[in-house]
């Protein structure tokens, strides 16, 4: 299991009203929804992101409400990994539940710039700056974790017969 793509870099405390604005949560189409990711701070971020590009953040990652739908647009927008400094716990939560990757790993979170080419291996947790020859090590996924990311979430995975 790994992710390679561009980076898509913000700052502290990213919450979870600007990952996904509050007036939007009645559209219950996933990828109409996913259309405002990130809009009120990044208004090109919906025309530039392609599949499998990564999301750097700083500190405390997906503050704020504990509502699914911030990290669930942030996967449906094609993103396939949020790399962070630290993580609010209950967006880590739900971002394990429904299968997005997030790792926490500082040294990445200040060394990657938006734009670099990133590199992630999840069974080892290295995390490789394409563009600038770096490379920075996150923990690994716990084995548990990695099954439910893979089966694309908590419900899929229960459904698969996994944790």
């Amino acid at each position: 299991m790994n992710a390679k793509g561009l980076v898509h870099k913000y700052g502290d405390n990213v919450d979870t009203d600007v990952i996904i604005p509050a007036r939007y949560l009645n559209i219950a189409d996933k990828k109409e929804l996913a259309t405002h990711c990130m809009e009120d701070i990044d208004t090109n971020f919906v025309k530039v992101v392609n599949q499998g590009d990564v999301m750097v953040g700083g500190l405390n990652f997906g503050c704020g409400s504990s509502r699914e739908h911030a990290p669930m647009v942030i996967k449906e927008s094609g993103i396939s990994c949020v790399i962070a400094k630290t993580f609010a716990r209950i967006f880590y939560r739900n971002a394990i539940n429904i299968g997005l990757a997030i790792l926490e790993c500082p040294e990445a979170s200040e060394g990657i710039d938006a734009g670099d080419e990133v590199a992630v291996d999840f069974d080892t947790g290295v995390i490789t700056n394409l563009t600038k020859n770096e490379t920075y090590q996150a923990s690994p996924f716990p084995e548990f974790i990695k099954e439910i990311i893979q089966a694309g979430g908590l419900m899929a995975s229960i459904k698969k017969g996994g944790n």
